[in-house]
């Protein structure tokens, strides 16, 4: 390999720009959000700036902080960046001016091609009045609302 080249204003040096590059190219990162570096990163890894970042990455809160052979690279995030957190096997995204963890956002899931869940539908009421009160079958159905309630599937 021959010697390294600056590239840009930042002063990056080629490997490292490459370095950096990967760092986001891999669009993961170790762990949820943290305060400061670890004690002993290995180039390209990647993390994400807690809210009031100490050390080295003070005055970088939220950013992304990538490992290089020339010390961190900080990249500010972008709205709608996605990252796999490794140790969690979740995704962080950018939205709004801040990293949401382990959410999953969109309109609808598909499972081949069938919809299994979609939009939240109006509340339902629960069973009432009637000539013939079968009381199993009614705690059943109140189960069942109560249930598609707690996950959000409908409204309370």
């Amino acid at each position: 390999m021959g010697p390294q080249r600056r590239s840009g204003a930042e002063g990056f040096f080629h490997n490292e720009a490459l370095q950096t590059l990967d760092s986001l190219f891999a669009g993961a990162v170790e762990e949820p959000p943290r305060t400061a570096p670890p004690p002993e990163p290995q180039i390209g890894e990647c993390y994400i700036v807690a809210e009031d970042p100490a050390d080295a990455w003070t005055g970088k809160a939220q950013y992304v902080a990538g490992w290089t052979s020339g010390g961190w690279r900080f990249i500010a995030p972008l709205e709608g960046m996605s990252l796999y957190v490794r140790s969690t096997g979740t995704w962080a995204s950018f939205r709004n001016g801040a990293w949401e963890i382990g959410l999953v956002r969109g309109t609808a899931v598909m499972i081949g091609d069938q919809q299994v869940v979609g939009s939240r539908t109006a509340a339902i009421a629960a069973p009432a009045g009637g000539t013939t009160v079968d009381a199993e079958a009614r705690g059943t159905i109140e189960a069942i609302l109560g249930s598609l309630r707690e996950h959000g599937l409908i409204e309370i």
